[in-house]
């Protein structure tokens, strides 16, 4: 088990750099704009850090513009489609809502697909409502079912390392699943079940408008996709929902069972992160 020490070992009038050391003496280290989250602390680096151990990689390298001789194949730009992310795709609202709370409302005692028969709470999603970059789920396992909160168990744990990975807080993201209500057993929801929750996924990505939506497995990605292809081959490549960047990935929950799949799941969230000028 790696044991981590933190040494501040450079300051400049832009950037702060930590040097990070392992028992093994392998170096690591990350740079942060001083503009960046004001509420980074020497946890959340030990968060990142871990989850940069964890999916295998051994060194970060630096800002390229510190060092823009540090290009490489993957540091190229991504193509014109999705680098216009920051022009947002707008969509006329429906009259009727306004807003995420409004649209939270109308789902009161939905009996509207045959889940509601075993649900404890409705998950409607949570998180920052303007929020610039957006993750969707499957649905609600029985740790959100109990709680009404969108990933609060492992995965969701997974999920937040994630993200503050992406040098983001959780605060700073919008969380939603494809159904609003616990499949029995965990099972997929059927289509039947996803054609109901539908309308209210798509008004919610309308409403809080997202630079990026990141599907998190299968069924949030063939869903907002309309396609059949298996995740394993879409996953890491942008795709567009009503012109909105969207980049399907591994589910936590996957990559519980799957750990070795970290690595490519970070690789995903490292395209986003130069979408939304996070690198």
């Amino acid at each position: 088990m790696i044991t981590w020490s933190f040494e501040m070992v450079k300051s400049v009038s832009t950037r702060i750099m930590f040097q990070v050391y392992n028992g093994s003496k392998k170096n690591y280290c990350a740079i942060m704009d001083k503009n960046a989250d004001k509420t980074l602390t020497r946890e959340s680096l030990l968060t990142h850090l871990k989850f940069m151990q964890e999916i295998g990689l051994e060194e970060v390298m630096p800002s390229l513009s510190i060092h823009p001789s540090c290009e490489t194949a993957s540091d190229k730009p991504i193509p014109e489609t999705v680098t216009k992310a920051t022009d947002r795709h707008r969509q006329e609202l429906p009259t009727e809502v306004k807003s995420l709370q409004e649209l939270q409302e109308t789902l009161t005692g939905c009996t509207r697909c045959p889940l509601h028969a075993g649900r404890t709470k409705i998950v409607f999603g949570q998180g920052n409502p303007h929020a610039d970059l957006m993750f969707v789920g499957e649905g609600p396992g029985a740790d959100e079912d109990k709680q009404g909160l969108a990933f609060v168990g492992r995965a969701g744990q997974l999920l937040t390392d994630m993200i503050k990975a992406m040098k983001l807080s959780r605060d700073a993201v919008y969380i939603a699943n494809i159904v609003k209500c616990r499949p029995p057993g965990n099972r997929a929801p059927e289509p039947n079940e996803m054609s109901a929750c539908m309308p209210f996924l798509k008004q919610q990505i309308y409403l809080v408008n997202p630079k990026v939506i990141v599907c998190l497995g299968k069924t949030a990605a063939q869903a907002l996709l309309q396609t059949e292809t298996p995740i394993s081959k879409i996953r890491g490549v942008f795709g567009k929902f009503e012109g909105i960047p969207l980049m399907p990935t591994f589910h936590p929950a996957y990559l519980l069972r799957n750990p070795a799949m970290k690595k490519p799941v970070w690789e995903d969230l490292q395209k986003v992160m130069r979408v939304l000028e996070l690198e």
